[in-house]
């Protein structure tokens, strides 16, 4: 029998790579908040108050991965003006930077993904893939004109 695989692919920075693997599958925080992020849309804003309404997690606990998960570039932090009981509050928002994302959709299943959602996915996957093996090229000595004729032959050629 053969086996369906999904090609699951994360670039890592190579500094951070054991702590951002250890802040994310380390904790079942970590992993249950890329998968809110999920549900909600990879791209929309993630909020503490939300996080704690839906995850069975403390305060302190939803605190410290955003606070974490931060650090380490797998999420961005804003400040958003939001107006309650007519003042004007200031609420933190999250959202996954490209890493964040490609951890979030580790996770995820093909299905839940839109049409358009897969094509932005595979666009960054190549974009990211051809900056590293140019970059890889130049250190080597290798020619660029070599890789791009190779591509060509292959963007030609029947699957």
């Amino acid at each position: 029998m053969i086996e369906k695989l999904h090609p699951y692919v994360v670039f890592l920075p190579t500094e951070k790579k054991d702590k951002i693997l250890s802040a994310i599958f380390g904790s079942k925080a970590g992993v249950d908040l890329l998968r809110f992020s999920l549900k909600q849309g990879i791209s929309k804003n993630i909020y503490q108050k939300e996080l704690v309404k839906q995850l069975n997690y403390s305060n302190k606990t939803i605190i410290e991965n955003l606070k974490t998960l931060t650090k380490l570039g797998v999420l961005n932090e804003s400040m958003e003006k939001d107006e309650k009981e007519g003042r004007i509050i200031w609420v933190k928002t999250y959202q996954l930077t490209n890493l964040g994302k490609w951890f979030a959709l580790l996770m995820a299943e093909e299905k839940e993904l839109s049409e358009q959602e897969k094509a932005e996915i595979l666009q960054s996957l190549f974009r990211t893939y051809v900056k590293q093996v140019k970059r890889l090229a130049e250190e080597i000595g290798i020619n660029k004109k070599m890789l791009e004729e190779t591509f060509r032959e292959e963007m030609k050629s029947p699957p």
